[in-house]
């Protein structure tokens, strides 16, 4: 039911294992660009229910469509869930859901063949649904849920000028009816006109982002307070800017998505009663890898988790996840039992660099698509695959092993011509 501009239901459904009631309020607002946003009506992997079964049935809410108003979808008041206290204190965060959850978990049977020492398996975090997906939209969840609790309308972020998080972004500061600042900065060094005008640097201008520039790609504090100067211009000029930030010495709001996920999972692995031993996943940012580790030590398993390095080497990442995992149990009052051994990486195919093509990263690639019809991308699942097949082959991992898939397809258009070069793909 709808009252005084918030919908308020009660919801029923079985999850990892334990039946969860949810007292659910959602806001209603008026959203800068006039739209209808239904499809924004959901709360946890359940949406489809509440938006079919409970919402979209009430003569209130399509009282409210006709108005031009939309759900922004921040959950106001805390969930009375009996469930892990993990998943009760992040559900206290305000989120915005954006991904089409759960994604699936496929079994990757030929390549497993052609290795012959593992089984592997993905989970196809490629398939969020927002703007070609990936592992950015569960993480975007968080920071979106936060702008609109402080009522942005525009959302800033800088990267990499191919950056599959800064695409996401645009993406979902539309589909919330605000506006999206992009600064792409010069992490790859050579790069030719097709990286600059193709995948998700066309994506950003198809979705309005205004773009900026800044010269460097090493200079992560000098990133976050370019784009501190330019949210103080948008203010200025009457804008409330948000400002997702880029910087390891922020809250990793992004990692709570990873947390859900890491719930996701375990559900899943419950359901078919498959055991993984080993997870290899990107680890860039680091909120991923961090989420997930936090979320599966905290929710009791005991799965081994292995970043693969595609920017940085093993040891800086490693002092990376540990400040991202110590800043989650700040923010969650809440010990996961994460210790120094669980944080795991390795840089193996990390030469020559962050963006950069190597041999192993090639063929991973190639692998990958010739066998199971999976496209990964040069810069992060390339490169954590190439991680993958080396440590199977070196038979560092054995048993059941989940590759996590965390999207960025687009960027294959951007590196097409040096694929076409390198890769052994052929043009004609």
């Amino acid at each position: 039911m709808i009252r005084g501009g918030v919908w308020t239901s009660n919801w029923t459904h079985r999850v990892f294992g334990l039946d969860v009631s949810l007292n659910i309020s959602l806001c209603l607002r008026s959203p800068q660009v006039p739209g209808i946003c239904a499809g924004l009506v959901r709360v946890a992997p359940f949406v489809a229910r509440i938006q079919n079964q409970s919402l979209v049935e009430t003569d209130d809410f399509r009282h409210d469509i006709d108005r031009g108003h939309a759900l922004q979808c921040v959950v106001l008041n805390d969930c009375d869930m009996d469930r892990p206290p993990v998943l009760q204190r992040v559900a206290k965060f305000p989120r915005c859901p954006l991904a089409h959850v759960p994604t699936p978990l496929e079994a990757m049977d030929r390549l497993s063949a052609r290795l012959d020492t593992v089984s592997v398996f993905v989970k196809r975090d490629d398939c969020t649904g927002l703007a070609f997906g990936g592992n950015k939209i569960r993480q975007l969840e968080y920071y979106l849920g936060q702008a609109v609790k402080e009522e942005a309308d525009t959302v800033l972020i800088t990267g990499a000028v191919q950056s599959n998080f800064v695409r996401a972004t645009a993406a979902a500061a539309r589909r919330c009816g605000m506006e999206c600042h992009i600064q792409l900065e010069e992490r790859v060094p050579d790069v030719d006109d097709l990286h600059r005008s193709s995948g998700n640097v066309l994506l950003d201008r198809i979705l309005g982002a205004t773009l900026h520039s800044y010269p460097s790609g090493e200079d992560e504090e000098g990133a976050d307070a370019k784009l501190k100067e330019i949210a103080e211009e948008l203010r200025q000029a009457g804008s409330n800017p948000y400002i997702i930030p880029l910087g390891a010495a922020h809250d990793p709001l992004g990692a709570l998505g990873y947390i859900d996920a890491a719930a996701e999972l375990l559900t899943q692995l419950d359901q078919r009663s498959l055991r993984i031993d080993y997870l290899v996943v990107s680890s860039g940012s680091g909120a991923t890898h961090a989420g997930l580790l936090f979320g599966l030590r905290a929710l009791g398993s005991e799965i081994d988790v292995i970043g693969v390095c595609p920017r940085r080497d093993a040891e800086s990442q490693t002092l990376r996840i540990a400040g991202h995992v110590e800043k989650l149990t700040r923010m969650l009052d809440v010990q996961s039992g994460v210790s120094s051994d669980d944080i795991c990486l390795t840089d193996v195919s990390l030469a020559p660099g962050y963006g950069q093509l190597n041999a192993a990263t090639l063929e991973a690639l190639s692998l990958s698509a010739q066998c199971e019809g999976v496209l990964l991308d040069p810069v992060y699942t390339a490169k954590a695959m190439a991680g993958l097949l080396h440590l199977a082959r070196k038979r560092e991992i054995s048993g059941n092993v989940l590759f996590w898939h965390t999207g960025g397809q687009p960027a294959l258009f951007g590196y097409g011509d040096q694929l076409t070069v390198h890769g052994g793909i052929s043009p004609d």
